[in-house]
């Protein structure tokens, strides 16, 4: 593209590539602030490879970025934005294209991502780019109440959801992902666990794996350790829909997830 270099994500600091995120989601229907440290965690949690992650310069500005996470034969988009200035240019195609390339050379296979189904600009541009349509994922949120979580190592619980979940896990709550977080508790009743993390006073649920009654005692129990829980890009379908909702859960978003074949 005439006037814009794309550079390796590597070349810019934490600062400035926390600022280009954040820049980078202004407007958006659901903009982000990315400190430093937030952007840290990102890149070890989701496994994000700042050398084959790319941004875009135009003169001495910033103005786009997309960052790719790798696992193997499997890559994943874990953000693309363009500065307000420079939407509708063809920035983020050329942006995509570079990481599509860079995935390859890496070995991957397939190029996975979530798109919020309200964005139809981005899943026109996915679908021209090859992306086909997977399935739809939820966000939960729940209100912290009253309950009585029955804790157990979080390898335990770990170890019983992998041999009772009846759906592949999205990235970001996939076993790499949980894999590289920290301070992660067990949680398990008769017929369901979950492992999950509490950050800052919210309880955030990492994986979790049940039938529908035992999935609603463990999540009423979840939700006591924490002012809110979270459940992130929960399968249309899952058990654990059927219990958020019976317990006054709502759904903050939902998401297409998208593939490419290389």
């Amino acid at each position: 593209m005439e006037g814009v270099e794309l550079r390796s994500a590597a070349t810019l600091s934490d600062d400035e590539l926390a600022a280009l995120f954040t820049a980078a989601y202004e407007g958006y229907e659901r903009p982000m602030q990315v400190t430093a440290d937030a952007l840290r965690f990102l890149t070890r949690a989701y496994d994000l490879d700042r050398g084959a992650s790319r941004v875009a310069i135009r003169g001495r500005d910033a103005i786009g970025l997309v960052n790719l996470g790798l696992r193997g034969a499997d890559a994943w988009i874990g953000g693309l934005g363009v500065v307000s200035t420079a939407r509708r240019q063809g920035v983020g195609r050329v942006l995509m294209a570079a990481v599509h390339d860079e995935a390859r050379v890496r070995g991957a296979e397939r190029v996975w991502l979530e798109c919020m189904v309200e964005n139809t600009q981005a899943l026109t541009l996915y679908e021209e780019l090859g992306y086909e349509n997977v399935r739809e994922l939820e966000v939960w949120s729940l209100d912290g109440g009253q309950g009585h979580p029955e804790e157990c190592d979080a390898e335990v619980a770990h170890a019983w959801i992998r041999t009772h979940r009846t759906a592949r896990e999205p990235w970001q709550r996939a076993d790499g992902s949980l894999a590289n977080q920290d301070g992660t508790i067990g949680l398990r009743v008769e017929g369901a666990a979950a492992v999950i993390a509490v950050v800052a006073g919210r309880v955030a649920v990492l994986q979790l794996a049940g039938e529908r009654e035992p999935v609603r005692e463990l999540l009423t129990g979840a939700r006591s350790l924490g002012t809110a829980l979270t459940v992130l890009n929960l399968p249309v379908g899952h058990e654990a829909a059927w219990a958020l909702r019976a317990l006054g859960g709502r759904v903050e978003v939902r998401q297409q997830e998208m593939v490419l074949r290389l």
